[in-house]
């Protein structure tokens, strides 16, 4: 499949452009999608991401710099593409993602994926903990619980995933969660799983304190389904679910998360852009920056 890998538009644009050997942060899109259930088009997620993130301008007037410029960001090949590769299976395109994770991972990259449905992240968590001799927490953003056992035939199904990340052994927290079935809320009372509701955090002041106090170990992958924020503002979901986070719970969350934790990657998932409409596409764009910010404000602070 390599050799068929398609090199997409660079995150933020060419001027800003570093050669992988010098960049700090790699991004890597999968345009994946097999099992997705409602809105189709996720495959084209990370391409109209990255041609979105062309309109970003460089400074961030939150952390007063320019992120970019810092740290070197590398835009990757994609991977499992089944824009290419129709027939691609969910066990081939769990081993590359593993695979290609754990390479950049022991080139000392910090790596943002871009999916492509939430079933790639089992592949995303699972190149982490082969490089990680530790536990880690998966920080799951997103309206569903993802808890099913299996779905529609099949156990690697978007609506799965973090049932596969517990199968793995890994603690969780989940956040803005507005919707799920009665065997996932069982499973989540009876492995008392610490969810984030989405109601409670539209009546709690201080749900982020209490939701990071929640997190026991130092290291946190953290996976945005982007149905976890409200579909008023990013509506080119596959499965949009109202009454979601906004963007400035959002923001103040995740820098308090890069803050008091050590993040040691993310992913960005499900963005599937409504023809015609670029909102989407460039709130997640913008969103990925933000992510990179915070890495390089929690990294680099000795530096400012």
């Amino acid at each position: 499949m390599n050799e068929s890998n398609a090199k997409l538009p660079n995150f933020i644009g060419d001027e800003v452009y570093d050669s992988y050997e010098t960049a700090q942060v790699v991004i890597l899109p999968i345009p994946y999608e097999v099992t997705t259930t409602y809105r189709k088009g996720c495959e084209r997620g990370p391409a109209e991401l990255l041609d979105a993130s062309y309109q970003l301008e460089y400074y961030d007037d939150e952390l007063r710099c320019e992120p970019c410029f810092d740290l070197g960001i590398f835009t990757h090949p994609a991977i499992a593409d089944t824009r290419q590769h129709p027939d691609l299976s969910p066990e081939m395109m769990l081993q590359e993602t593993s695979s290609t994770v754990k390479k950049l991972l022991d080139d000392n990259k910090f790596v943002i994926a871009l999916g492509g449905e939430h079933a790639i992240t089992t592949g995303m968590v699972q190149g982490f903990l082969d490089f990680y001799d530790e536990p880690f927490t998966v920080v799951q953003i997103d309206a569903h619980a993802d808890l099913r056992q299996t779905f529609e035939g099949s156990e690697h199904n978007h609506a799965c995933v973090m049932r596969r990340i517990m199968d793995l052994g890994l603690p969780s927290l989940p956040v803005a969660i507005r919707c799920l079935c009665k065997e996932e809320a069982d499973l989540i009372a009876a492995k008392n799983i610490p969810v984030v509701w989405a109601w409670d955090i539209h009546q709690n002041p201080h749900w982020i304190e209490a939701a990071i106090a929640n997190i026991a170990t130092e290291k946190v992958f953290l996976t945005i389904d982007l149905d976890g924020i409200d579909p008023s503002l990013i509506g080119g979901v596959g499965t949009p679910e109202p009454g979601g986070l906004d963007w400035f719970g959002t923001l103040k969350f995740l820098r308090r998360l890069f803050q008091q934790k050590t993040v040691v990657g993310c992913d960005v998932m499900e963005l599937a852009p409504i023809a015609g409409n670029v909102v989407s596409e460039y709130t997640a764009a913008k969103l990925v920056y933000k992510l990179i910010g915070y890495w390089h404000e929690k990294n680099f602070r000795e530096q400012w």
